[in-house]
């Protein structure tokens, strides 16, 4: 029997892919060898890579005006690859809503001036700012924001409107998860490893006409137009985890998209939320409007307790349940492959917990 795994990344992945992959673990579709094993440059991999562009390219209804491109590095390597690749004037705002958006504004400081436009650092980062045009400076390169919030459990309620000015977005936890207008964007970029397969690769969606702004200083292996043009193959790419990122895809095309995934996500989300807002014990302090579908951040009414939660869950099967350092407490990731029945048993026993330690 398998666990119900609530780690914020790497996290679960859907039970129908794992056995897919393992099905052609030694022989991928006739060719003798695996995945792991074939050259990128050979047919069968070449084969994945395109399906790979084309499936998320339909799944996310990115426009043609888009290139995306599957690169290694993770999202942490975007924090410096943007303000690198979108280089006019030096200028670009942050709004710096958590943990990642923090670092990502520290990165790129050290290529240009950068701005933070707006924060939710008051409050602990358990909303997100009101924002609207005239708080981004007219000739910034880009407005920067992080669409999701792994660590408070925040998100974007709407995508802010920027003008004229390209939007670049992180949703590393949350691609995938909820339809999303990529057409509101200059750039998207996420880490593969939260909704879309195993650590390794990162997705990179941008604008074409964001495309050779690169600042002279960029390193080849960072600049978009280098691996656009070698459609992700100017180096060996992380083959294996394209291919599980080919067979999610495969999965979610198959069930209804993602708007069949967001439908549930939302369920999931609803019934977590219900539950700890009803609960005298129970709570998370996240503003309702802001609450991430993704990930809930949650607390017992002390610390001891809390510590004895995870330790029981982890009996249970419920595993990773322990919030991050700059939080404390609990923290459910519920992405896409986490199924209702895993936060129905999570539900069930925060119920026995309470009843016991109240």
């Amino acid at each position: 029997m398998r666990n119900f795994n609530f780690s914020a990344g790497p996290s679960m992945l859907p039970l129908e892919v794992l056995e897919k992959v393992r099905q052609g673990l030694t022989d991928y579709e006739g060719t003798g060898m695996s995945v792991m094993e074939m050259s990128h440059r050979s047919k069968p991999y070449q084969a994945i890579n395109d399906e790979a562009e084309a499936s998320l390219r339909e799944l996310m209804n990115v426009p043609e005006n888009y290139d995306i491109i599957f690169v290694q590095g993770g999202a942490s390597m975007q924090f410096e690859a943007i303000p690198l690749n979108i280089h006019k004037s030096g200028k670009a705002d942050y709004v710096v809503t958590g943990n990642f958006s923090g670092k990502a504004y520290k990165e790129a400081k050290k290529y240009g001036d950068m701005a933070e436009a707006a924060s939710s650092a008051d409050k602990n980062f358990t909303y997100i700012p009101r924002l609207n045009k005239s708080m981004f400076r007219p000739d910034a390169d880009y407005v920067h924001i992080c669409y999701n919030n792994t660590i408070f459990g925040t998100r974007y309620s709407e995508i802010p409107d920027t003008g004229n000015i390209p939007l670049a977005g992180d949703i590393s936890s949350c691609i995938l998860s909820q339809e999303i207008d990529v057409s509101k964007f200059g750039v998207l970029y996420a880490g593969a490893q939260k909704n879309v397969g195993p650590a390794g690769v990162t997705i990179v969606i941008v604008r074409k006409d964001l495309q050779d702004l690169a600042n002279p200083i960029c390193p080849t292996m960072m600049k978009w137009s280098t691996q656009i043009k070698e459609k992700s193959l100017y180096n060996t790419p992380p083959c294996f985890s394209t291919y599980v990122a080919m067979e999610v895809f495969r999965w979610l095309k198959k069930n209804g998209g993602v708007k069949w995934i967001q439908k549930i996500n939302e369920e999931k989300a609803a019934m977590l939320y219900d539950f700890i807002d009803n609960s005298a014990f129970y709570s998370n302090s996240v503003e309702k409007p802001y609450r991430s579908l993704m990930n809930v951040p949650f607390v017992t009414p002390s610390e001891d307790l809390d510590k004895e939660f995870v330790a029981q869950a982890a009996k249970e099967g419920l595993l990773s349940l322990k919030g991050h350092r700059l939080v404390g407490g609990m923290r459910a990731s519920i992405y896409n492959a986490m199924p209702v029945e895993g936060v129905k048993k999570l539900i069930e026993f925060m119920a026995k917990f309470e009843k016991a330690n109240k």
